[in-house]
Order: C-alpha cells, then structure tokens, then sequence
C-alpha cells in the first residue's frame, strides 16, 4: 500500500498497528460492542478496527450504541456505511439486550463536556449510574462475553495538586463528596464500585480503565477544555486565551494511541484489573499555548489570565507503569507530533 494515498486517520492507524496488530488477534473473527460509540473514543476504535479488518483480514464485527448515532451516519459515513459496523441507536438507560454474539464490551457511554454537568447534575449522574447498570444487566444474558471493560475517568481521584506530579492507581483521593461539581467524577467512582460487584456477583469478566486526557481528530473544539479553547483561537486567527496564569499541568494521549490501549488493555487484561490510560508527558497550560501558537505562522499572541475567575492551579497526569509493565504498551505519538495532526486535520476539515 502507498501509505502517502491513504487519508490521515487511517495513516495514524497503519503506523500505530506496524509490528503491532499481531497483538490484537483475540478480536478476529468475533464481535466488538461500544456503547456510547459515536464519542471520540468510539469512533477512534472504530478506525482501527476498519483498518484491522482491511489490511489484515481479521473480519471483527463492529456494533456501536449511541443516542447520536444520526449525526454519526452524516459525518462519519466512511464508517457508517461499512458492511461490518452496525449502528444501534439507544439511551443505554434503556438498553435491554446486546448482540447475542456479543465477544468483547467497552462501555464508553457518558458524556464528558463539564458545561453539561454543571448545569445537568442529575441527568448526568443517572446516565452512567443507570446506563452502566443496565449495559451489565444485559451484558449478563450474553453466553460468550470475554470481557466487560468499563471506561471510567482519570477525574475519579479527585482534584491533583501540582505536588502529584504522576497519579497512580493506587492513589486513594477522591472527588468532594456532596458537590454537584463532583456530579461526573462520583457517578464514574460509582459505577466502577458496580462493576466490581457485577463481576463478583454475576461472575461477569469484569475491568476498568481511567482516561485523562485525550486529543486528536474527532474532537469537537467546541468541547470547553484548556486544549480545544486554544485550537479554537488559533485556528480563528486569534490570540490564545489562557484563563489562568497557565501553572497547572495536564497530558494528553492521541486518538491512535488511545484505541490501541483501549483493545490492548480489553482483550489481554484480567478480570479485575483497573489501568490508568493517557500520556504521561506533563505540559503547563502556558507551555501549551506556546507549543500550539508555534504551529502557526505567525504564531499568534499568548495572553494569560484573561478570566476573572478564580483559576485552581492542579495537576492531571497519570502515572502508566502497570499498564506498560503489564501489557507492554508505549505512547508512540508525542505531543509535538499530536498538535500538528490535529491542526492539520482541523485545517483540512476547514
């Protein structure tokens, strides 16, 4: 294949998979179900599963449930209209039955915009405390599921100071109890409790994973994150706006990276296990704004502080030794190389 002919995405998707898809082969010839798989991570997963099944004939059968499956047959149709990915459009609240052939489950179903959750606690705590009940209920009925990973959230641990500089596992923070601000991370820590007990009780094979950060294409800007704010003004032409005095730190892993982690850490996991999944390159959000503004020529202005709100300076990076001792992983894409796809793609998309 002349790789240089092959959009982006699938590029990222071929140089994730070199010398690597050998390491994914449970997935051939079984069915993959994602709920919530129309997000970012779904569709990422997606990506690489269509590529799997084109260039190394692994004939994986590929269902996503999501309530935005109509927006994804119109922006995603290359993947749409695939013979072997199959749309199912369903609040996973409501969520009865999966595919009986079901093999492999990621429940990804949550939405991640903290605008949302501020102004709708309550529904967001019932769609992942309600909606991961119900996946697990209905994931009981299916005779040959391998695997349950549930996709919880780096958030879980609670606010970082800049003191933890990498967060493991282990650490036992958590987010304030009795805050509606701790709407999204306390139903995440709940439905993690729910799995565990789904997995002692209903002997379900049972595992979590804890994202942080992520980036790439597919992302919406509109998305109110430190990252998608300063794309979104570069990409207008603007000056990169940082709230804050840009101390507090954060990481961010690459859509191709954080797929193969996702299908790594699914099909070679225990029962059990819980992983954190992100980057462990810690960047200020001044550093940031510098390495986007250095994308551009000319490179826009940075301006801090440009919010009168009080801005808590913190830490959210993951420490990733379990996983890479256990299952061998690494972060091919850095995040100098991460910028620069994800703009060109914003570019092109423009």
């Amino acid at each position: 294949m002349d790789i240089s002919k092959v959009t982006s995405v699938r590029k990222d998707c071929l140089e994730i998979l070199e010398d690597h898809h050998e390491e994914l082969s449970p997935l051939k010839g079984k069915t993959l179900v994602i709920t919530g798989g129309t997000g970012f991570l779904g569709t990422w997963i997606s990506e690489v599963i269509a590529t799997l099944n084109d260039e190394y004939s692994y004939g994986t059968q590929l269902t996503l449930i999501a309530r935005g499956t109509d927006h994804f047959k119109n922006a995603k149709k290359h993947l749409a209209e695939r013979k072997d990915v199959h749309l199912i459009k369903s609040d996973v609240r409501n969520l009865t039955e999966l595919p009986k052939e079901t093999d492999w489950l990621v429940h990804a179903a949550s939405n991640p915009d903290n605008r949302f959750h501020a102004t709708n606690p309550i529904e967001t705590m019932s769609a992942i405390a309600d909606g991961t009940s119900a996946v697990l209920r209905a994931a009981d009925r299916c005779e040959n599921i391998k695997m349950f990973l549930n996709v919880s959230s780096g958030l879980i641990y609670g606010s970082l100071p800049l003191e933890v500089k990498a967060v493991a596992e282990t650490y036992n923070g958590a987010p304030v109890s009795g805050s509606t601000a701790s709407a999204y991370a306390a139903a995440k820590r709940y439905a993690e409790t729910f799995v565990a007990a789904a997995r002692t009780q209903a002997q379900i094979p049972c595992m979590s994973v804890r994202p942080f950060a992520f980036l790439g294409p597919y992302q919406s800007l509109e998305t109110p994150w430190a990252l998608n704010n300063f794309l979104h003004d570069a990409l207008a032409g603007n000056p990169v706006r940082v709230f804050g005095d840009g101390q507090s730190v954060r990481s961010y892993l690459y859509g191709s990276d954080a797929a193969f982690w996702i299908l790594k850490i699914l099909t070679h996991g225990q029962s059990g296990d819980c992983y954190n999944v992100g980057s462990a390159e810690g960047v200020s959000l001044e550093q940031l704004a510098r390495k986007i503004a250095s994308c551009f020529d000319p490179a826009p202005e940075i301006r801090l502080k440009t919010s009168n709100t009080v801005q808590q300076v913190s830490s959210f990076v993951p420490d990733l030794s379990l996983a890479i001792k256990k299952h061998a992983l690494e972060v091919k894409v850095s995040l100098d190389s991460a910028l620069k796809k994800t703009i060109q793609w914003h570019q092109n998309k423009n």
